[in-house]
């Protein structure tokens, strides 16, 4: 397939107007659209703007290429916009964008339109090209620039006995323009120093012209421009030059010189120091990597759980006792896979993958288990996030021990070693160092807290909305919780209307954070808010937890502050409730005034989200 099948004269524009970024994207989105390439301007403008989020696509030189894959691409499209005065794009060489080429790829993209896709991205890295198309006055003569320098790429020739011979992988989020521009930087690069090298392209269109067994034996040494993950156990033993994406277009003889001359750590596998992350704009390592690999794989079963918790009230739900006269069949069974089941994944699943990210699959199984222990050990998520680092770095160090085994031995590590000492070693740490200290705590509390009554009523409410926030569904919550249920067979119903609005606060504050500072939050954040919504409204404070384990320091001081107004103006007006739970379904039926209620809590959530949005960092 050629360039010009997917950029056609209705999708040039050679007069872009003003010189800002976003106002650029919306006139090149609108030829897209009036040219019935998408179906949807905005879907398709928020997905452009999630890839600049990653990383600018102002690749220098004046270039720039926004490019989005997604469901709202009626069919595989580019559209050209050029303007004269330039664009401040934010690109990588800090000077105006003249040039765009905005890629639209359906979701189903086939390799033909992928390809063409890549030719076009190693096509601007031409000088020639780019001084055309500027020079450029009519649609015709952008389509006949293109096709005159459009031309099918040639096998690339495989080289295994060279001495000067280096090896590449380059790869992006979205897969379809910084990938090859990379590639086609390096190969240009290398060619004009007199070295041989081979690159592997990991697109959208899977990866292509794979490195072998032998190639990478051959290599002096092997360059990783990436921003994704990238098979790294096949060059153990190779010196691994790490660089994101943009370096490998940006910076491409530096890249290669360090590789000539071996200026890199080797690679010894995925438990080695020396693998390092890539510290670049937009991206963090190290802990915050980790900690993210367990939030993003528990939020589905905190979603899943706490909504249907919810349902299950919506039902009817008031007894798991089939005897009850007041038993509900459906809500029990929905009531059951939500909270007995899904929500009791989520501690182990956080601590499992954290283990998983820091120790690989060997790490799984300790993390789990450990996660497994805290949460049954009164631990909760704190506990949880102790016990997959815990478990992470117990397997990494016996990576270490157990690295100078013979090799006919090496199988038996994965299958037999991590997982036999890692769960062993795990479970005795939870079992004798975290959970009994912390067991301990969490008594503490119950007993002060049972111990201050209820003579200070506004008081108690503070107190009680510090203990609903600080862990969330965790221990300290929970003997909140009780202490109100507790108080309810004995007639004192404000105690719980205090607890429910002030564990109400937490995901109302993070939905209404995440609606109105999107600037701190990336999408899929900002999604999970959305979700947050309703978990608040029905008293799901475990729909909080994510954000308050990606970023504790501010998120739970800023959550406990709203739950403690909460908590503090319940009592203050005299708020009494009966049930124990039901959320916004139950506030009609308190005492001393619904709208009050109401307003305790909106105070409270307004408050959080609030000092949410003052105290994050924006997100770059």
């Amino acid at each position: 397939m050629k360039i010009t099948e997917l950029l056609s004269i209705n999708t040039i524009l050679l007069n872009i107007e003003g010189n800002q970024k976003e106002e650029t994207i919306d006139q090149l989105v609108e030829v897209l659209f009036k040219a019935g390439k998408i179906s949807d301007r905005s879907e398709f403008k928020a997905a452009i703007l999630k890839r600049e989020e990653q990383s600018t696509t102002g690749i220098g030189d004046g270039i720039a290429i926004p490019h989005a894959k997604t469901k709202v691409v009626n069919e595989a499209a580019i559209v050209f916009g050029k303007s004269a005065a330039g664009v401040n794009y934010e690109s990588l060489d800090g000077k105006p964008a003249h040039l765009f080429f905005m890629i639209a790829a359906p979701e189903g993209a086939n390799n033909t339109h992928l390809e063409a896709l890549a030719r076009l991205s190693g096509l601007l890295m031409k000088a020639e090209v780019r001084y055309e198309l500027l020079k450029a006055t009519t649609p015709e003569e952008i389509i006949d620039t293109i096709n005159r320098y459009d031309k099918e790429k040639k096998q690339e020739t495989v080289i295994t006995n060279k001495k000067n011979f280096i090896v590449a992988v380059t790869g992006c989020p979205t897969g379809i323009a910084h990938t090859y521009m990379a590639a086609d930087s390096l190969k240009a690069k290398a060619s004009e120093m007199g070295v041989d090298i081979k690159v592997e392209t990991n697109g959208s269109g899977g990866a292509k012209n794979v490195l072998t067994k032998d190639e990478i034996e051959n290599a002096t040494a092997v360059i990783i421009a990436a921003d994704i993950n990238v098979e790294m156990e096949r060059f153990k033993g190779k010196h691994v030059i790490q660089a994101a994406v943009a370096e490998g277009i940006r910076r491409p003889e530096q890249l290669i010189d360090k590789a000539q001359k071996q200026d890199a750590p080797i690679f010894r596998g995925n438990n080695s120091q020396s693998e390092k992350a890539v510290d670049q704009k937009g991206s963090r390592n190290g802990f915050y990597k980790h900690l993210m690999n367990g939030v993003s794989n528990m939020l589905p079963f905190v979603v899943g759980g706490g909504i249907l918790i919810a349902i299950s009230f919506m039902f009817g739900y008031n007894s798991a006792n089939p005897d009850d006269p007041s038993y509900n069949p459906i809500a029990a069974v929905i009531k059951a896979i939500g909270g007995d089941n899904a929500f009791a994944l989520i501690v182990p699943v956080l601590a499992g993958f954290i283990a998983l990210s820091i120790a690989d699959r060997p790490g799984f199984a300790p993390g789990m288990v450990g996660g497994m222990m805290a949460a049954h050990g009164g631990a909760g998520f704190l506990g949880g996030l102790v016990a997959g680092f815990l478990a992470g770095y117990i397997v990494l160090l016996l990576k270490k021990v157990f690295a100078g085994l013979p090799r006919s031995l090496e199988g038996i590590k994965s299958i037999l070693i991590y997982p036999l000492l890692g769960i062993a070693i795990t479970g005795f740490m939870m079992h004798y160092v975290i959970n009994n200290p912390v067991a301990w705590v969490n008594k503490e509390i119950a007993d002060w807290l049972t111990g201050l009554g209820t003579g200070n009523a506004v008081l108690l409410g503070i107190v009680l909305g510090l203990m609903m926030s600080f862990d969330m569904g965790g221990p300290v919550n929970k003997a909140a919780y009780v202490f109100g249920t507790g108080l309810l067979a004995s007639g004192v119903y404000q105690p719980m209307a205090a607890i429910m609005a002030a564990g109400m606060v937490p995901p109302l504050a993070i939905a209404l954070a995440t609606t109105f500072f999107k600037n701190k939050f990336n999408e899929q954040d900002r999604d999970a808010g959305k979700a947050c919504y309703v978990m608040g409204l029905s008293f799901i404070t475990e729909g909080a937890i994510p954000f308050a384990a990606a970023d504790p320091l501010r998120v739970i001081p800023s959550v406990m502050a709203g739950s403690a107004i909460a908590g503090a103006l319940s009592m203050a007006f005299g708020i009494g409730l009966r049930a124990p739970h039901g959320g916004i379904f139950v506030v009609p039926l308190v005492e001393n005034g619904a709208l009050l209620y109401a307003l305790a809590i909106l105070v409270g959530s307004v408050v959080s989200a609030l000092l949410i949005g003052f105290l994050k960092k924006p997100v770059k």
